[in-house]
This record gives C-alpha cells, sequence and structure tokens, in this order.
C-alpha cells in the first residue's frame, strides 16, 4: 500500500475510534472528516452506518432507556413522578435500576462495555474520570447553551462542565448555608438571629453563661464519619476568604499548612470546643449520629438551641417531629457573615446526572431533566431544591424549602463543598482529621501536616 493510502487509512481508522470509543464526533461531524480524508457521501454513510455507536444516536428513535440510581424509599418515589412526566411527554419508557452501590455497579458495567443509557454519578471524582475517559456524552453538542445560561448560574454550568465542555444536569441540589433553629424558641427568648460571626459567639456565649447549650453536634456517620464537620470548615473557608482563594485550596494550589486553612479549623474549634456550647463534647460530638443530632433544638424542652447542617435536614427533622410547623416551630438563618465582602457565600452540593449513551431517547431524556417542567416536579413534592432560576418559588411545599432555593439561586457567591471536590483519597483522610481534631485540639497542626503529606500523593495519583 502507498505511504499516502496509509496515512488516510490511519487517519480513517481515528476518527471510527473517535466515533465508537471515544463518543467524540457528532455524526456530521463524522461525515466530514471521513470526507476530508477522500471517501465519498455514499461510503462514508455506509461506514456510519456499520459503525452504530453511541455518537450516532439523535436519529436512533428509542421505545426506552435505562437509568440507574442510588435513589431509594421516598426519594425513589419522587424521582418516579420526574420520569413518569417524561414517558408523557415523548412515550419514552424510563426503566430505573436503583441501588445503593452505585459505585460499584457502575464502574462494572462500564468496565464490561455495558454500560447504562444514563446513571447519577457517585463521586464528583468518578464523573470526571468517566467523563476524560470519553465514557460521558458532551451536553452541550445538543443542548441549547442559550437556554442553559439563562437557567443556571455559571458556577452550576462549571460544576457539570469537564475540559469545558457540559456533561451532567443536576435532578436536585441542596444549600449548606443553612443554621437551624427554632423561630418560637427565639422568639420565646428573646434572642435576635446572629447576622455576623461575632455575632453567633455572643449569642453562643450567651447562652453558655445561663446555662444553656447553644450548640448540637453530630459527626459520626460511619465509614464517612466526620464529613459534617468537613462542611462546617468549607463554609467557614469560603465565607473568610473568597471564592478564589477556595478554589486554590480545593485544587492544593495552597498547602494545607497555610495559614488560611488553620485559620478556619481554628474558627470552627471556637464552636466544637465552646466552653459549654456542646453537650458532652467532645466525646458526644463523637458518637452521636449527625441525623440524631439535628433533632435536638426541636426537643421539648430543647436540648440545643442551634444545629448547622446542610437543607437536607429539614426531612430529619419534619420527620422525626410529625405536626411540627415550617418557619414557626423550625426552621434555618443563613450561614453569617465573616469577611464582608463574601457576606452571602454559600457552600452545597447536587446530585450529578450523566449519559454513557448517546441516543434520541437519552437526548430528549438529558433536555427534559435540565428543563424548568421537569426540574418543577421534585421541589413540588418536597424534600429537593432546584438551581434552576426559572423554577418559581411557587411550587416549593413549605415556607423553609422556598427558603432555601432562594437561598441557592441568588447566592453571591456559591461554591460545591470542597471535600466533595478533592480526591477521593484526600476527601477521606479530611474527614478522619476532622475527627482528631474534635478529639484533641491540640494535635491542629499534626492533622495539618498529615493532610498535607496526603495532598502531596493524592493530587499527583
Amino acid at each position: 500500500m502507498p505511504i499516502y493510502d496509509r496515512q488516510k487509512r490511519n487517519q480513517l481508522d481515528q476518527i471510527v475510534e473517535d466515533f465508537t470509543v471515544h463518543h467524540s464526533l457528532s455524526r456530521r461531524e463524522f461525515m466530514r472528516r471521513a470526507g476530508a480524508v477522500g471517501l465519498s457521501m455514499s461510503a462514508a454513510a455506509a461506514l456510519l452506518a456499520a459503525c452504530g455507536g453511541p455518537s450516532g444516536g439523535s436519529t436512533t428513535k428509542v421505545t426506552s432507556i435505562d437509568v440507574m440510581t442510588e435513589y431509594v424509599d421516598t426519594e425513589l418515589v419522587s424521582f418516579g413522578a420526574i420520569n413518569k412526566a417524561f414517558t408523557a411527554k415523548t412515550g419514552i419508557q424510563v426503566k430505573v435500576e436503583a441501588t445503593r452501590d452505585l459505585l460499584a455497579v457502575l464502574t462494572t458495567r462500564v468496565r464490561g462495555g455495558n454500560p447504562p443509557d444514563i446513571a447519577g454519578m457517585p463521586s464528583y471524582t468518578k464523573f470526571q474520570s468517566l467523563a476524560q475517559q470519553g465514557k460521558l456524552v458532551k451536553l452541550d453538542s445538543f443542548f441549547d447553551m442559550s437556554q442553559i445560561h439563562q437557567n443556571y448560574n455559571q458556577s452550576w454550568i462549571d460544576f457539570g462542565s469537564v475540559n469545558g465542555n457540559l456533561y451532567a444536569v443536576f435532578p436536585k441540589a441542596n444549600s449548606k448555608g443553612t443554621i437551624w433553629y427554632s423561630p418560637k424558641q427565639f422568639q420565646t427568648e428573646n434572642l435576635a438571629i446572629p447576622k455576623t460571626w461575632d455575632d453567633l459567639i455572643t449569642l453562643s456565649n450567651t447562652l453558655a453563661s445561663g446555662g444553656k447549650f447553644p450548640w448540637a453536634l453530630g459527626v459520626e456517620s460511619g465509614a464517612s464519619s466526620g464529613w459534617p464537620a468537613a462542611d462546617w470548615v468549607d463554609q467557614i473557608y469560603l465565607s473568610l476568604n473568597g471564592p478564589d482563594m477556595y478554589d486554590k485550596w480545593v485544587a492544593h494550589k495552597i498547602p494545607w499548612t497555610d495559614p488560611s486553612v488553620k485559620n478556619a479549623f481554628q474558627m470552627f474549634g471556637q464552636i466544637v470546643h465552646g466552653n459549654n456550647y456542646i453537650n458532652g463534647a467532645p466525646q458526644a460530638v463523637l458518637a452521636t449520629n449527625f441525623q440524631d443530632a439535628s433533632y435536638l433544638p426541636f426537643d421539648n424542652p430543647p436540648k440545643a438551641y442551634m444545629y448547622y447542617l446542610g437543607d437536607f435536614a429539614e426531612g430529619f427533622i419534619a420527620k422525626q417531629f410529625p405536626g411540627i410547623q415550617a418557619n414557626t416551630d423550625f426552621g434555618f438563618f443563613p450561614f453569617p457573615t465573616i469577611t464582608s465582602q463574601y457576606a452571602g457565600a454559600v457552600t452545597g452540593g447536587a446530585d450529578i446526572m450523566a449519559a454513557l449513551k448517546d441516543n434520541d431517547g437519552t437526548r430528549q431524556y438529558m433536555q427534559f431533566i435540565a428543563s424548568t417542567e421537569a426540574q418543577s416536579i421534585w421541589p413540588k413534592l418536597g424534600g429537593a431544591t432546584s438551581v434552576n432560576k426559572s423554577v418559581p418559588l411557587s411550587v416549593y411545599s413549605d415556607p423553609v424549602s422556598k427558603a432555601s432555593a432562594q437561598q441557592l439561586t441568588t447566592a453571591s457567591v456559591f461554591k460545591v463543598g470542597a471535600d466533595d471536590l478533592m480526591p477521593t483519597a484526600m476527601e477521606n483522610a479530611y474527614w478522619a482529621g476532622m475527627l482528631v481534631f474534635i478529639g484533641d485540639p491540640s494535635k491542629l497542626d499534626s492533622v495539618l501536616s498529615t493532610l498535607e503529606s496526603t495532598a502531596q500523593q493524592a493530587y499527583t495519583a
């Protein structure tokens, strides 16, 4: 074979690989590139038909798609309502595979060459890895991105993007800028909602000096114990140092031994090690489950007055205390301002959903999930917040969830919780380090030094 023909053949092989393996070409781009190496239109079309493959799917009609998720119980019911609406709209059936072992099952399916059409992502690092490997469908190749930019803040678009391409939609999200309390109890005792960190410490000292425990706090969560404390430090760091420093910390462009990190830990220490702040601290903090701790401010009489946790705490509280009234018996106030420049900064998280096959069904499904119509369904049922700015606040089932949605969509700065963005080894070490610090604040320097050693390995693996 002449050199010229061999070169063309190699180029054609690469085009086929990009289309069938990496899914990085649309049908139109496949045809354009095949024509560029000398194939006629008819020959290119025949080759495209022979290749099949996920990138050709927008014209392939399907009657059903399969979606893998870790939703169970009431979450699965609410998710099912979205799927039912999709089927009614398109005629495409949605077959759901629900598993709490999503990471292992999804990894096995992908490695075996049998991925689901669509899947929730078990972690942000897994999502990034699959996108970088070319296993996920680029949504911006067929989404109306002007509509996406209209409906979503850039921070959410960035969160769902890898290397400049959008791969994710978010069925629901949560704010972690929420401190839970009883408005009725505060009113009865003439307590003012703190606006700044200094106000928060002053209020805590006032309650503690009066023989009351200002805080509930529990960090027990099985193998993931420590993450509720990491959420504290994440929010403090953002409110203290702003988004640019936050991004540098997440990316390990500053060391864990940096004064900005140490300061955030120490400010959390003001709460967890505060004099008479938490009943039985620090041992009780380490032994108490994070969900159980959420009940204490709402017992009668209250066993604490404030509790910091994401807005999903509303579900715990409402289930534990049937008949409790939102915004009267329970509610939240925003995490107080630390640095005025970053007032209103909020950390949080979101459920990530991505497509692993590109066909007419998955395209319609992903477009639907991102739409205002679909994003309004779960909030209306309760237990979820949408970050789609076009979802009206009127759809939320109670004033507390409505306030959470407003906080998320209007936040001056929003960042996903730092630990959720870190490599898995770093995240686990961070949680473990929080447990050590809670147990003995004198070990802070050692904890940060250990975390820095972990980071030097985790970010180069």
